[in-house]
C-alpha cells in the first residue's frame, strides 16, 4: 500500500506496467498503449471522441462541426470509411466532394484534434449494404466476412488502398498526422458463430492483415472479445459502463467505440431518444471502472443523402445527437457533456497515473478511487439504483447521490459534477416558413411511364430477386406480365407476397393499391380487389427498396422483391409465380436523369394538374434566400419518393409513413446551403403516391 492512500476497506487494482509499442518506420508521434490508456509520445491520454461521418454532411460544414466538437471538450474525431461510396464499381474510385476523406482528416488536423479511422470495410452504420459495394455480390464463389478467399482479396485490396492513401498524405500520427487509431472489421462477434469453422480464422487473418500494413498506430476491433494481440477489443452500446467486461488482456486499455447518443430513426420503429443524464452516467461509470477512451456515436449524425440509407432508415440520421442534423448545438445534451468532460479531465492525473481502488458504499452504491503516490486523489461515487436517492459516507463526509448518478470529486472531497444534475438551459429548434411553393403555376409535372410486358426486353419464367436484378442501380424494379381473363365477371383478387420493401400495383395502367413492410417486419402481402377486362390485361407491379440491408450473416444471400403472385377470380385461383415475366430496372425519369438541369428537357413536362397521380415527377425553379441560413424542405404534403436540388439528391422522402402517434417520421429534409445557387435553382421531386407539391415550402431552420 502506498503511503497516504485511503484505506477504508478498499480493494486496490494496480496499473499494468506492460506497454505495447506499435512499430513505425517513419518519424512522428509514437502511439502505443498499456493497461490504462493509449500512449501518445510517451504520455498516457484520457480521450473523448466524436463520431462525425464525412459523407453525411458537406465539406462546407466540416470545419464548423469539428470546431463545435472541440469546443464541447472533444479530443478525437472518429469516422467510418465507406467502401461503396469510394469504389461504387470495381476498380473505379471516387474521393471527391463529400467523399474527400483526405480533406476531412486534414480538417481534423487543422483543428488540433486526433482522428480515429474505422476502415471496416464492412461498417453496418445504417448505411446501404453495410458499406459493401454491391458488385461484390457477383464475384464468383464469394461469401462475405468469413474465411473466404474471394472476399478476403477484395477486403485486403480496399483496406490497403485506404491505408496507403493515408500514408501518402502523412496522416498517421507516426508520420506527424492526426490518426491515432484504426479499426478493422465491425461487430463481427455478433455473426461469427453463423460461419462456424470459417469465423475464427477470418478474425485472425483480418487482424494479421491490418497489423502487417504498418500504420504505426494501434488497431482495434469493436465487439470482438477474442481480438488477437496486439489488436484491442472495444465496447459498443449504451451501457458499456455496466456491460463491458474489459479488454481481453490486462495490457490493453478500456476503449468505448460507440456510445449511442440516441436511437436512429427507422420506419416502423417507434422514435426514441436518450437523455443527457443517462449518457453522462454511463460515461462517468465507464471512466470510473478504468475507461480512458469514450466515443460518442453519433456526435453529429447528419443526413443520408441520395440512396445511402440502409433498409427503412430515415434520411435524417441521429438528429438528437449533441450536434443536430443541421449542425446546431443541441442543448442541454452538448452542454451537459462538455461539463462532464471538464470534470473528468480535472481528474486526469490520478486516473492515468494513480492506483485504482473500489469501495462498497451500499447495496447498489460504489466508490471508485484513483490515488497517486503524491496523495493526489480523485473519486467517482456511483448510485446504480434508478429508483431513489441515497446518502453515502465517503470517507467521513456524507454525499447525496440521486438515482442513477455519479458524483465526480477531483480531490476526493468536493463534488464538481453530478451526472443527473443538468445546469444547462434547453434550446429549441425554430422553423420559420420561408419560400412557399403553393401556386400551381409554379410547378410542372411529368407522369412516368408504366411499362407493360410488351415494353420490356428482360424476360424470365420465374420471379427474379430484386437486388440481384437491379444491382442497386435503382430502388425500382418493374415486374410485368400479360394476363388472359376469360369471364364475364370482371372482379378478381390480386395477391402478392413480397420480401420487401414497397409495392405499387397497376392493372391496365391504373393504380390498384400499394403495400409495404417496415423496419421490424420486412415481408408483407398485398391482397386487393381488381377489375379485369374480358380478354388480355396488363399487370405491372413496381417493387421498391428503401435502402439495402446492412447487417447479419450471409448478407450476399438476402432476398428482396416479389416471391409469389396469384390472381383469384370467381372460377379459379392461378399462381403466376412461374408465369412469363417481363422486367424493367428503374423508372424512365431516372434513366433520362430528368432531375438534372442539362437533361430535364429529355421529357415533355406539362403544366401542373390537381389530379395527384402516382409515379409523377414535379419540378419548380426558385431563387435562394439571400441570407446565409440553414434550410429544411417541408415535405409534409407529399407521400413517398426522392428529392433533388440542382441535380443533387437530398434523400428519399416518406412523409406518408406515420408513427403510432400519427406523425410523419420525418417532415423537414435538410438542404445544405452549398447545394443552392443564388438564382434559378431546380427542385425536382419524384412522388410515388398521391402527394401534392402545393404544400411544400423551403423553411429556415434555427435554434432559440
Amino acid at each position: 500500500m502506498e503511503k497516504g492512500m485511503l484505506v477504508l476497506g478498499l480493494v486496490a487494482i494496480m496499473v499494468v506496467g506492460v506497454v505495447v509499442v506499435v512499430e513505425s518506420s517513419v518519424e512522428g508521434e509514437e502511439v502505443s498503449y498499456d493497461g490504462r490508456s493509449l500512449i501518445i509520445n510517451g504520455q498516457r491520454k484520457l480521450l473523448f471522441s466524436a463520431s462525425i461521418h464525412y459523407p453525411r454532411s458537406t465539406p462546407e460544414m466540416w470545419g464548423s462541426l469539428i470546431g463545435k466538437a472541440k469546443e464541447g471538450g472533444i479530443d478525437v474525431i472518429q469516422t467510418y470509411v465507406f467502401w461503396n461510396l469510394h469504389e461504387p464499381e470495381k476498380g473505379q474510385y471516387d474521393f471527391s466532394g463529400r467523399a474527400d476523406i483526405v480533406r476531412f482528416i486534414k480538417e481534423i488536423q487543422a483543428h488540433g484534434l486526433y482522428a480515429s479511422l474505422r476502415i471496416g470495410p464492412f461498417i453496418e452504420a445504417e448505411w446501404n449494404y453495410g458499406g459493401l459495394p454491391f458488385w461484390l455480390h457477383d464475384v464468383p464463389g464469394i461469401v462475405y466476412r468469413c474465411d473466404n478467399e474471394p472476399f478476403k482479396v477484395h477486403m485486403q485490396n480496399f483496406t490497403t488502398k485506404i491505408v496507403n492513401m493515408m500514408k501518402s498524405e502523412n496522416l498517421y500520427a507516426s508520420q506527424g498526422g492526426p490518426i491515432i487509431l484504426s479499426q478493422i472489421e465491425n461487430e463481427y462477434e455478433m455473426v461469427e458463430h453463423a460461419f462456424h469453422e470459417k469465423g475464427p480464422p477470418y478474425v485472425r487473418w483480418a487482424a494479421q492483415m491490418a497489423v502487417a500494413l504498418q500504420t504505426g498506430v494501434p488497431w482495434m476491433m469493436c465487439k470482438q472479445y477474442d481480438a488477437p494481440d496486439p489488436v484491442i477489443n472495444t465496447c459498443n452500446g449504451m451501457k458499456c459502463g455496466v456491460s463491458f467486461p474489459g479488454p481481453n488482456s490486462p495490457n490493453k486499455p478500456w476503449l468505448w467505440t460507440e456510445n449511442w447518443t440516441t436511437w436512429y430513426r427507422a420506419y416502423g420503429k417507434e422514435p426514441e431518444t436518450r437523455s443527457a443524464q443517462d449518457i453522462a452516467f454511463q460515461v462517468a461509470l465507464f471512466v470510473a471502472r478504468n475507461g480512458t477512451f469514450v466515443n460518442y456515436y453519433m456526435y453529429h449524425g447528419g443526413t443520408n443523402f441520395g440512396r445511402t440509407t440502409s433498409a427503412f432508415t430515415t434520411t435524417s440520421y441521429y438528429d438528437d445527437a449533441p450536434l443536430d442534423e443541421y449542425g446546431f448545438i443541441r442543448l442541454p445534451k452538448w452542454g451537459h457533456l462538455k461539463q462532464l468532460h471538464e470534470a473528468i479531465k480535472s481528474c486526469s492525473n490520478p486516473i492515468l497515473f494513480g492506483t485504482q481502488f473500489t469501495l462498497s458504499l451500499g447495496q447498489q452504491q460504489m466508490g471508485y478511487i484513483y490515488q497517486r503516490n503524491s496523495g493526489e486523489c480523485a473519486a467517482f461515487l456511483v448510485n446504480q439504483d434508478d429508483t431513489k436517492s441515497v446518502a453515502v459516507i465517503f470517507p467521513n463526509s456524507s454525499y447525496e447521490l440521486g438515482p442513477s448518478s455519479v458524483s465526480i470529486l477531483p480531490d476526493c472531497k468536493n463534488v464538481v459534477f453530478n451526472t443527473a444534475k443538468v445546469n444547462v438551459k434547453n434550446n429549441t429548434r425554430l422553423v420559420t416558413t420561408g419560400k412557399k411553393f403553393n401556386e400551381s403555376e409554379m410547378w410542372q409535372e411529368f407522369k412516368d411511364i408504366i411499362p407493360t410486358f410488351a415494353d420490356t426486353s428482360m424476360r424470365s419464367k420465374t420471379l427474379l430477386e430484386h437486388m440481384n436484378t437491379t444491382k442497386d442501380m435503382s430502388d425500382y424494379l418493374w415486374y410485368t406480365f400479360s394476363y388472359q381473363h376469360e369471364s364475364s365477371n370482371s372482379k378478381a383478387v390480386l395477391s402478392v407476397r413480397s420480401a420487401g420493401h414497397v409495392l405499387h400495383a397497376f392493372v391496365n395502367g391504373a393504380s390498384v393499391g400499394s403495400g409495404n413492410g417496415n423496419h421490424e417486419k420486412v415481408n408483407f402481402t398485398l391482397d386487393n380487389t381488381i377489375t379485369l377486362n374480358n380478354g388480355s390485361n396488363n399487370i405491372s407491379l413496381l417493387s421498391v427498396t428503401v435502402g439495402l440491408p446492412d447487417s447479419g450473416a450471409f448478407l450476399e444471400r438476402k432476398v428482396l422483391g416479389l416471391r409469389r403472385v396469384r390472381i383469384h377470380d370467381i372460377q379459379n385461383s392461378k399462381d403466376l409465380s412461374n408465369h412469363r415475366w417481363g422486367y424493367q430496372v428503374g423508372l424512365l425519369g431516372e434513366k433520362l436523369q430528368i432531375y438534372m438541369d442539362h437533361s430535364s428537357s429529355n421529357v415533355q413536362w406539362r403544366n401542373f394538374t390537381s389530379s395527384n397521380n402516382p409515379l409523377t415527377w414535379y419540378k419548380v425553379r426558385f431563387d435562394a434566400p439571400a441570407k446565409n441560413e440553414s434550410f429544411g424542405l417541408n415535405l409534409g404534403s407529399m407521400g413517398k419518393g426522392e428529392v433533388w436540388i440542382n441535380g443533387q439528391s437530398i434523400g428519399r422522402h416518406w412523409a406518408s409513413f406515420l408513427t403510432s402517434q400519427g406523425s410523419p417520421y420525418q417532415t423537414w429534409y435538410h438542404v445544405p446551403r452549398s447545394f443552392l445557387k443564388p438564382k434559378d435553382n431546380l427542385l425536382v421531386i419524384l412522388e410515388e403516391q398521391n402527394g401534392s407539391p402545393l404544400g411544400i415550402s423551403l423553411d429556415i431552420i434555427s435554434t432559440i
